[in-house]
Order: C-alpha cells, then sequence, then structure tokens
C-alpha cells in the first residue's frame, strides 16, 4: 500500500517543495505583487479613487466680424427695397380693372404716373371704363375706346414693360 502525500494536491507532481500551491512555478523568487484590494458589488465597477479627466473649458463664441455684419446689412436693406418697390408696384395703371378708381400723381402728360385708389378717397379723380390689352398709339387708341366705352373721356397707354395696355377713363363723379 501506499501512503497519502503529507499535504497538498496528489497530482501535483514534480513540484518544487518549497513553493506553495497556487503559485507561478515560473517566478523564479521573484515576490509576487498582492492583488489590489476589491470593493463594491460584483458586477458593477468600482468607483475611482481619483476624480475622471477635467472637462476642457467651453470653447469662446467666434464674435461677428465686421464683414458679416456688413453683409447682413446690406441683405436687408436689398430685400427691403424689394418688398417696396413690390408693395408701390400693386397700386399701379397695370394692376387697374374696370370699375376702379385712379389718381393721377405727376401733371405731367407724358408720365402722369396714375395710381389705384379707393373710390371713397378724396384722391379718386378717374374711373376706369374699359381696359385693353395690346399696343396702341394717340389716334388708334382713341378710336378704340370708343368702342369698347362710349362715354370715355381721356385715354392711358402703357406699353414696352411686357404688360402692353390701353385704359379709357372718365371723371370721376363722387
Amino acid at each position: 500500500m501506499s501512503t497519502p502525500p503529507s499535504q497538498g494536491n496528489p497530482f501535483a507532481q514534480n513540484q518544487p517543495q518549497g513553493q506553495p500551491q497556487g503559485q507561478n512555478p515560473f517566478a523564479q523568487g521573484q515576490p509576487q505583487a498582492p492583488y489590489p484590494p476589491q470593493g463594491g458589488q460584483p458586477g458593477f465597477p468600482q468607483q475611482a479613487t481619483a476624480p475622471y479627466a477635467p472637462v476642457p473649458p467651453e470653447q469662446p463664441r467666434r464674435k461677428l466680424s465686421f464683414k458679416t455684419i456688413k453683409n447682413i446689412v446690406v441683405a436687408v436693406i436689398v430685400v427691403g427695397v424689394a418688398v417696396g418697390a413690390y408693395i408701390s408696384s400693386q397700386d399701379d395703371a397695370n394692376t387697374a380693372a374696370v370699375g376702379d378708381c385712379m389718381h393721377r400723381g405727376s401733371s405731367d402728360d407724358n408720365n402722369p404716373d396714375l395710381e389705384v385708389v379707393d373710390c371713397s378717397s378724396s384722391d379718386a379723380q378717374y374711373e376706369v371704363l374699359a381696359k385693353v390689352k395690346g399696343n396702341y398709339s394717340g389716334i388708334t387708341a382713341q378710336s378704340k375706346c370708343e368702342t369698347e366705352a362710349k362715354d370715355f373721356e381721356y385715354v392711358y397707354t402703357e406699353s414696352g414693360d411686357g404688360s402692353n395696355f390701353l385704359l379709357c377713363l372718365k371723371d370721376y363723379k363722387k
């Protein structure tokens, strides 16, 4: 019969006698550092003892340059002029319809600057009797208004901007 080994693993063969079991047999005499103590619950990361890396400060906001401000101001002015031109053109003679009242903004016969106004306004001077599309000169405009509106008193022709037309007008009586 054989006798059991005095201690340790019976399957550990050829292990030097001075080496405790569970140690690295290839350590060659170097002292093994113990594991650092583990705290907390298993399955949860351990809280760091040192704080995390500092968050860099927020970058200062980029200041608006003079060029950017100038471009914004120019763009606003251009849009304002375009909107103003559009609004002011909404009461021009080319928007007039039969029954509208007109106001003459200029005493120049070549450019009377007719504008559509409300008929209840004190500015109402003329009433539109007919509006005829086409390009007309002085004599042809007179004859066209005679056929379109019998009691007309004035003719107004506009051409050149893509909307050629003739207005037959008479004095507006309030």
